[in-house]
């Protein structure tokens, strides 16, 4: 039987499918309170890929979890895979983010929360770190969030995808995306085939999530999961095929890159690093965004000692 391939446009082909130039085991390590993740963008051996600061695929198990803390000048991006996250911040903002929902937090000029279990057994998902540009550092505070059943979703001949952000195989998400960017979800069946274009001047990664799969080229050996591929500049996008007899289950990620500078200090992600003294002293006394955090702490914190 012909093996079955879907394509993301009209074209029978691409001319220049990228090639993949690195790719990397994300290891586990500890983060947050006896949380562990799987960091491949955002470590020692990628610190950043713009406009991408990290990458966490995460598991939780209470009480472990990420308690009250905060973040400026970049967006969160909280997919589910297994599991319910409870999310609370000091505005005010709270609920529940189930397995197949998506929250995409712009922390612009601060913003304090709260990232914990929601119910028992082990929660996991994935966490992607996106930066603002340096007129958009500053802006207030925004949510968009999706549940599983809201996000745009398709299968054609034997590829699933499900779009975060960005379009593929003929439908759209209507997640507005201040830095340009593209996250689908695909599972390809075995014997399927995929192409998937990604403009030609944004930087693009794959993330290996389940199975093993052939990726840039086709004779390249397998990757299995938990493995990041950094896609090559240029090129018409991804080709990517499913041999193996199970499943394959990968997230592709672009972005326009913002070309700037980046100075960060752990949650802070500023441009210099008289801003990052900035933001540590507006912190440290409420301001500037912080204001709310002087007398707010999380549910989650009131419930356990960390």
């Amino acid at each position: 039987m012909p093996k079955a391939s879907a394509w993301e446009s009209s074209s029978s082909a691409f001319n220049e499918p990228r090639s993949v130039v690195r790719k990397l085991l994300a290891r586990t390590q500890h983060e947050g309170v006896g949380a562990i993740v799987r960091r491949s963008i955002g470590g020692l051996e990628l610190r950043h890929f713009d406009p991408f600061l990290a990458l966490d695929e995460f598991s939780v198990t209470a009480p472990a979890g990420f308690p009250d803390h905060p973040h400026r000048g970049f967006e969160t991006v909280t997919y589910m895979l297994q599991g319910t996250v409870r999310h609370e911040d000091f505005e005010g903002h709270k609920g529940t983010i189930e397995a197949g929902d998506l929250q995409w937090m712009t922390a612009g000029r601060g913003i304090v929360h709260s990232e914990m279990p929601a119910e028992e057994g082990t929660q996991k998902g994935l966490q992607l770190w996106i930066n603002l540009s340096s007129k958009h550092k500053m802006i207030e505070p925004r949510y968009q969030e999706m549940p599983s059943n809201d996000i745009p979703e398709t299968l054609v001949d034997g590829v699933k995808v499900r779009v975060i952000a960005g379009e593929s195989l003929g439908i759209k998400s209507p997640v507005y995306t201040r830095t340009p960017t593209m996250y689908l979800d695909f599972t390809l069946q075995p014997d399927s085939h995929l192409q998937q274009s990604i403009p030609n001047h944004w930087n693009a990664f794959v993330y290996v999530l389940e199975g093993k799969g052939v990726f840039g080229a086709a004779r390249s050996p397998p990757v299995a999961a938990h493995h990041l591929l950094l896609l090559g500049p240029g090129g018409d996008g991804l080709e990517a095929w499913n041999r193996s007899p199970k499943p394959l289950r990968f997230v592709l990620v672009g972005g326009e890159p913002l070309r700037e500078p980046v100075a960060q200090l752990g949650p802070f992600v500023m441009n210099t690093e008289e801003e990052i003294d900035q933001t540590v002293e507006d912190f440290a006394n409420f301001r500037n965004g912080f204001e709310k955090a002087r007398h707010w702490q999380s549910e989650s914190a009131e419930r356990f000692e960390f």
